[in-house]
């Protein structure tokens, strides 16, 4: 048993989805979340300064002395997650090779499309992902630079929303039978993406993949929280406005937080 909490790092809100697929699933686990929301999007950032953010709130959550780090963006993913992994003698979780292996499972034509910030379709890394595992996979990518600002700025539900979805969508719709998600925002705006693809395109939201990976190692590396405790804490950061945060984590959380405005 282990009852510290599990440290959860994104560009912004974005990771709120994967944090609300744990609470799902496991829901005696704490969670401490960092959302980087002043610096957000990191998808048009050079490499080297998306590595530099995330390592600076990898510390942070390692001030909360974290069992386990769970990587719920696919940009830091792409650029940084194999050095921090490397570097840290605690588990440490990215959310692009759980997407990749659903999307396999998902595809019956393995004709799958992948949407994601610049720089992680930039980086190739899930259409190597897919295809390191099965080679047999048409991989189509599109970057979708409009998407994050728009969630993070609340207007996930506006006609703005509905009209970048479908503009940005357009050069997919009728050309893959599963659409990976390779954003942890992306989730917010599902209801809009699976109406621009069509209800046959099943979506791969890689973020709720990656819990099912979290449970797995919680119970390889005998982590798990004890049931015994009766209150779950759940503590949320971010580096820009705290009301803002809370209003878009309350409602995708369905549930009353407290967050904290930090500065890095």
């Amino acid at each position: 048993m282990d009852n510290r909490p599990i440290g959860f790092l994104d560009s912004g809100v974005g990771g709120l989805t994967v944090v609300r697929e744990l609470m799902r699933q496991l829901p005696h686990e704490e969670v401490v979340y960092i959302g980087d929301s002043a610096r957000a999007p990191y998808g048009p950032r050079p490499a080297e300064q998306i590595k530099d953010y995330t390592w600076q709130l990898v510390n942070f959550l390692l001030t909360k002395d974290v069992k386990m780090i769970v990587f719920a963006c696919n940009t830091a993913t792409a650029v940084a997650w194999e050095e921090v992994k490397a570097k840290l003698d605690i588990p440490v979780l990215g959310v692009i090779l759980p997407g990749a292996s659903a999307a396999i499972k998902s595809s019956s034509s393995g004709q799958i499309g992948v949407i994601g910030t610049p720089m992680t379709i930039a980086s190739d890394i899930y259409r190597e992902k897919i295809l390191a595992l099965s080679p047999n996979m048409s991989v189509k990518s599109l970057a979708c630079p409009k998407f994050v600002p728009i969630v993070e700025s609340n207007q996930h539900l506006s006609s703005v929303a509905k009209k970048a979805v479908y503009e940005s969508l357009a050069p997919f719709v009728g050309q893959v039978d599963t659409l990976v998600l390779g954003c942890t925002h992306y989730p917010l705006l599902r209801q809009i993406i699976q109406n621009v693809m069509g209800p046959k395109v099943k979506l791969i939201d890689s973020g709720a993949e990656c819990v099912r990976d979290i449970s797995v190692l919680l119970n390889y590396f005998q982590l798990n929280r004890s049931r015994e405790f009766s209150d779950t804490r759940y503590q949320f950061y971010t580096t820009a406005s705290s009301s803002s945060f809370k209003a878009i984590a309350e409602e995708w959380l369905s549930q009353s937080i407290q967050v904290e405005h930090v500065k890095l």
